[in-house]
């Protein structure tokens, strides 16, 4: 690997967003490099070699960010999210116990016997997939909490448990590994949380932002490589460290700034590296001489949709349940660990991610019919979530006297402005009234000739304002694809508003 040749990757990497440009097909950017590899690497020009040095180098790099960014989907959190995990975990549950009989099935079919592999791969789901799709459609209602927290469950469990079921015959080594990254993330976390309770985070973020440091960047990722160094030492892949660093992030809350770095240094460099070398690791070749394994691919697809439509049983809509079976970070990862310890085998890789991008096709379309679903929802008897607000009706017209006070404000008939006691989301009062003089302080009344003018009300009593509640199943405040924690608001007095 030379310094041309990562130019050359980086160029070729942008078949991705070309590929995604279009907001229709909805392709991932990844697809695209995905792609580009296959293309360039193993099974087409043989132009990358993934046997590189540097360029597994770069490509564990970025597999860490990779999943540190998937992490970071999981709104660990969120308050309202919390009382649906009860009902999501069912799910959850029931979707895992179903998945291990149809995995022994396919993996006796393909002759690959990886039961507990494709068992982990039909129960996972992916939060980077299907949470900006609920952010993008819209989507909102207890229901859509039920299903996002079935993916936040779904996606945590199957990226522990997949480092075990790709390789059983390590599985006890592998458990003592993963306890010892999860538990040095636990601590990282702990100390992150302290810091932030004493303002020291911070402090630390302004005084990195006067100084153009970048502190924030430098400490998250010396942290990160740190737990993807100790992952390598206990015989754990990187990807348990990436995701379970996100999710610290995630529970903590990042600054938009550390936000945009981790975008930039993710989707810019490290990852297109990362899914370029992925695409370019797998044989489809291997897939002609092998027929089952295509059989393979749209068994493991259609068995995902099915299983999670199954979701529909327990009350669930069938769009909402289908989307739940978005999969995009388990089946990555389990291609990346089988390509690098040599556990899956010749054409296996590719029908694997085969019927993770057929999954992606799905998702797409069930969250095209749920939107539909929840607009006409709410066109009949309104929005589930408290944060789907209907229009408030207009008061009519009335005819009435009405008292001016220093603070009322006269407009014209065209337009009507709020007196300054009116903040938030209060409505102003729409009425027409003929002013009253009671006091010598008033000025007189108009003369006859000049046009009826609409008066305000006296200014009712200042009320607090309340914060609107936080809604998990609408878009929250990101930066690049990492959530960011917005800041406290504070109430402000009536001279302020």
């Amino acid at each position: 690997m030379t310094l041309l040749g990562l130019a050359g990757l980086l160029a070729v990497s942008l078949v991705g967003p070309l590929l995604a440009t279009p907001r229709r097909a909805r392709v991932p950017v990844i697809v695209g490099e995905l792609i580009a590899g296959v293309l360039l690497g193993t099974t087409g020009l043989r132009v990358i070699h993934p046997t590189d040095g540097v360029l597994n180098f770069l490509a564990t790099a970025g597999f860490a960010l990779v999943m540190l960014i998937a992490g970071t989907h999981v709104p660990v959190d969120n308050v309202a999210l919390r009382k649906a995990m009860g009902r999501g975990l069912i799910l959850v549950v029931g979707i895992g116990a179903i998945a291990v009989p149809v995995a022994a099935a396919l993996s006796a079919m393909a002759h690959t016997h990886h039961t507990a592999l494709y068992a982990v791969l039909l129960a996972s789901s992916s939060a980077a997939v299907v949470m900006p799709i609920v952010q993008d459609d819209g989507l909102v209602g207890d229901r859509v909490l039920t299903m996002m927290a079935q993916v936040a469950i779904a996606d945590t469990a199957c990226i522990v448990a997949l480092p075990l079921a790709a390789d059983p015959s390590r599985a006890g080594r592998a458990a003592v590994g993963a306890v010892i990254v999860l538990a040095a993330a636990g601590l990282a976390f702990v100390v992150l949380r302290e810091l932030s309770d004493r303002d020291l985070i911070n402090k630390l973020h302004a005084e990195s932002v006067r100084r153009t440091f970048g502190l924030e960047m430098r400490i998250s990722l010396a942290a990160l490589f740190a737990l993807a160094g100790l992952a390598v030492d206990v015989h754990v892949s990187v990807m348990l460290a990436g995701f379970a660093f996100g999710l610290v992030l995630a529970a903590i809350g990042t600054p938009r700034r550390l936000g945009s770095q981790l975008f930039a240094v993710t989707e810019g460099f490290l990852g297109p590296i990362f899914f370029l070398w992925l695409g370019a690791s797998i044989d489809l070749r291997a897939l002609v001489h092998h027929p089952r394994l295509i059989v393979l691919a749209f068994g493991l697809a259609v068995a995902t949709t099915a299983l999670h439509a199954l979701g529909r049983l327990l009350g669930q809509p069938l769009p909402l349940a289908v989307l739940a079976g978005a999969q995009l970070g388990v089946p990555i990862a389990a291609v990346a660990l089988g390509a690098r310890n040599g556990l899956l085998g010749p054409g296996e890789g590719g029908a694997i991610l085969a019927a993770a991008v057929l999954t992606l096709g799905v998702a797409t379309v069930a969250g095209q019919l749920a939107k539909r679903a929840s607009r006409v929802t709410a066109s009949h008897a309104g929005a589930e979530h408290p944060s789907a607000v209907l229009p408030r009706p207009r008061r009519p017209r009335t005819s009435r006297p009405t008292v001016q006070s220093p603070q009322t404000t006269v407009q014209s008939p065209d337009r009507t402005e709020p007196s300054p006691a009116h903040h938030g989301d209060a409505e102003p009062a729409d009425t027409e009234s003929v002013p009253v003089q009671l006091a010598p302080a008033v000025p007189p009344a108009p003369s006859t000739s000049e046009p009826r003018r609409r008066v305000m009300p006296p200014a009712s009593p200042a009320r607090p304002i309340r914060p609107p509640t936080p809604n998990p199943a609408t878009k929250p405040i990101v930066q690049s694809n990492v959530r960011v924690r917005p800041s406290p608001q504070t109430l402000r007095s009536d001279d302020e508003v």
